[in-house]
């Protein structure tokens, strides 16, 4: 392939993901203003086990991804019965799985939010909202499964075009769940709008039915229209044999530890910041909401390396994964620089977009000024994350993102805070993301990771 054929083929493929994580973080910027607009406790309730929530769907996620890159090889190897093989047991080991966690998840939605050092003002609603959560995980298993499926065969589109649907489906739902009767005025005319007035249980509600319906659409594309990957008139055992779960479970353990060590960091620096009262908590998870609109073209790159470098690898041209790397690599980070200059200057209007209460929109738009130096070495981070798991490259990329988290963010944040509260968190942040990118940068350069593609096809 030319240099220009690779671009292209790197543009189209990273696309839909980008659009997708748009559409996514707009949907998140209304929700969040939805529940914003009910009070500083309702926003705070749902910031506090948002990190516990992250570390549930990362383990989803880390599972579904032990099969999806074995998926990737396959199809790059021209072996299509193999990958439906692996996918058909794909569905049973998560459903399994995602079960699991389910019971855990409800096991502790009393205790959990009491454990982060909630108080008695948001505690209740904050079990409501995880209780609703957990109880639908295997749907949003499914849906990841389905998803990675797809993307992993080449399938771009599906999947994000389905992501911009459950964004919207959320608002929809939210529109409805969480406020409750009330009228507006259009064009002069006052319209009665019916509404169920639920607040935060609402939104957990909205939140769920859009994944519930999400999961069923990307299952009938997998199963029905899928060129690569289509069950429907083919014929298969579902039962996981030893050698197709021995696979995954070395693609996804590391994938799955650091999910649980980085979300619990996630979870430590919630635990740093909750005593700083509601305000602090609620512009914290405002913040980190808002900070999401300048990653988005980060994961969308990430999502892309990993689909053309696990093909690629399947294929056994490790010069073609090298130059994709460098390519989505150099994209990725000049976006998200180009995107954090924006959100440093547009910090107030963001975190406004979210929030009536003024104490909570001037702390978090201090907090994102810090972090917009941060972004283009998050940049680098993320979307070399992305070209290392496609590679197969799993277990030292996650001891580097844990290392970084634990060992700079916590202890940093840990300092901070007690003298420079919410900012000296986020100043933090803004550090250890940086040394993130920087290491991440120094393995792609070294080439060590691309010694895992033949290792790969052995």
């Amino acid at each position: 392939m030319t240099l220009k054929q690779q671009l292209k083929l790197t543009v189209a493929l990273s696309t839909p993901a980008i659009l997708a994580q748009l559409s996514s973080i707009i949907m998140q910027y209304i929700d969040a203003s939805m529940v914003g607009s009910l009070g500083a406790n309702d926003s705070a309730s749902i910031g506090l086990v948002s990190t516990t929530m992250w570390l549930l769907g990362g383990l989803l996620s880390a599972a579904a991804m032990g099969f999806t890159v074995q998926v990737a090889h396959l199809i790059g190897a021209n072996k299509s019965n193999d990958a439906r093989s692996v996918l058909r047991q794909s569905i049973v080991s998560c459903l399994v799985f995602s079960a699991i966690l389910t019971i855990v998840g409800v096991a502790i939605s009393c205790e959990l939010p009491h454990w982060l050092g909630g108080n008695d003002a948001i505690c209740h609603n904050a079990t409501v909202y995880f209780l609703i959560l957990a109880i639908f995980l295997p749907f949003l298993e499914v849906e990841m499964v389905a998803g990675g499926m797809l993307r992993s065969s080449g399938n771009m589109k599906v999947p994000g075009m389905l992501n911009i649907l459950m964004c919207v489906l959320d608002v929809v739902f939210n529109f409805f769940l969480i406020f409750p009767t009330r009228e507006i005025m259009v064009m002069g005319h006052a319209i009665n709008i019916p509404g169920m007035g639920l607040g935060v249980k609402g939104a957990a509600l909205g939140t769920v039915l859009a994944e519930v319906v999400t999961c069923a659409l990307m299952l009938y594309f997998l199963i029905y229209r899928s060129r690569e990957l289509k069950l429907a008139g083919t014929s298969g055992s579902f039962k996981p044999t030893k050698n197709c779960l021995n696979k995954a479970y070395r693609i996804s353990l590391p994938i799955a530890l650091q999910s649980v060590m980085m979300c619990g960091a996630y979870i430590a620096a919630t635990v740093i910041v909750a005593p700083l009262g509601s305000v602090a908590l609620a512009a914290h998870s405002f913040a980190i909401t808002a900070e999401s609109l300048c990653y988005m073209p980060g994961y969308g790159f990430s999502e892309a390396a990993t689909t053309l470098v696990g093909q690629s690898t399947g294929a056994g041209r490790r010069d073609l994964c090298k130059r994709f790397a460098h390519i989505t690599v150099i994209i990725g980070v000049a976006s998200m620089t180009l995107l954090g200059l924006l959100m440093y200057a547009f910090a107030p209007q963001m975190m406004a977009l979210m929030s009536p209460v003024q104490d909570i929109v001037e702390l978090g738009a201090q907090c994102l000024r810090i972090e917009a130096w941060a972004e283009p070495l998050y940049g680098a981070a993320i979307v070399c994350y992305g070209v290392m798991v496609g590679a197969g490259d799993t277990l030292v990329p996650s001891l580097m993102n844990l290392g970084s988290m634990w060992i700079v963010r916590i202890t940093l944040a840990s300092i901070l805070v007690t003298s420079m509260g919410l900012p000296g968190v986020w100043t933090a942040m803004c550090i250890e993301l940086c040394v993130r990118g920087t290491i991440f940068l120094i393995r792609l350069w070294s080439g060590q990771w691309s010694k895992k593609i033949s290792l790969s096809n052995s």
